[in-house]
């Protein structure tokens, strides 16, 4: 079965079993994404589970002219509306990746009953002063390289912003149709670079009490979590740190063995 349905501003859709006792899938996405991009995903555990996606605020391309910015609350408020939607009388799978790690993890921070399983991809606690620590100067210098441009092209917006962003999209190499690329995507690089729009000065980082999958990207110049986060992940029973030998966007790069990982650890 499959359904639409629009919450709190944001539009969303339904698709697979019903019934009290089929748990729901709740995925999260990142930029320069939508929810298209757990379509691999969808198409496989939706003979499983309740299949929740989404596309964050601001990331429409309906929204592609607006400059409009979104707060960490109200990001987080989406998910929960988004989460209290499909699935109001039981908590959730939360599965989360790239600026949706970073929201859909504060999400959780903010509402752990909601929440029985947590699947986290590439990006752990990179917005923990922790990690910040950790960073080498070639590290943050390439950081800086490609946020600072893309938190510049959504104050600047338009056509001009949107050929930056997709600039920066195609040296990373976003699998996401440059068409589908916006400017209106980069709030949460400007937030973090200026401090604007309500700054991320709320955002916490513990270690999630619930069960957590750990999937992060071994091809990429820089790991976007700390060691000590990721062996504290680690130690708790029921959960699970893995490698994928892929590109920072894994569930795309190698969709049959994520699935297959994953619905092993949440039947497991």
């Amino acid at each position: 079965m499959k359904t639409s349905f629009t919450v709190a501003g944001v539009e969303g859709v339904i698709e697979g079993p019903e019934g009290k006792n089929v748990p729901t899938l709740v995925m999260v996405h990142g930029w320069p994404d939508t929810a298209r991009i757990w379509d691999a995903q969808v198409a496989y555990f939706k003979q499983y589970y309740r299949c929740v996606t989404f596309t964050l605020p601001g990331f429409e391309a309906g929204n592609a002219e607006s400059k409009t910015g979104y707060t960490l609350d109200q990001v987080v408020n989406s998910i929960a509306a988004v989460a209290d939607h499909a699935s109001p009388d039981s908590p959730v799978y939360l599965m989360i990746h790239d600026w949706g790690s970073f929201y859909g993890y504060q999400y959780y921070q903010r509402h752990p009953e909601r929440v029985s399983r947590l699947v986290i991809v590439d990006v752990g606690d990179a917005g923990s002063r922790a990690f910040k620590k950790t960073l080498s100067p070639k590290s943050a210098a390439l950081i800086l390289s490609y946020q600072l441009p893309l938190a510049l092209a959504w104050k600047i917006g338009g056509r001009v912003g949107d050929r930056m962003a997709r600039s920066v999209a195609k040296v990373l190499k976003a699998p996401a149709s440059s068409d589908q690329i916006f400017a209106s995507m980069g709030y949460p690089y400007f937030i973090q670079w200026t401090g604007g729009l309500g700054s991320f000065k709320g955002a916490r980082f513990n270690v999630p009490e619930c069960p957590t999958l750990f999937i992060y990207a071994l091809r990429k110049p820089i790991m976007f979590h700390t060691q000590s986060w990721a062996e504290a992940l680690a130690a708790k029973p029921g959960n699970q740190v893995l490698s994928f030998d892929t590109s920072h966007w894994v569930m795309v790069d190698a969709p049959e063995r994520f699935n297959q990982t994953l619905y092993g650890w949440l039947e497991g």
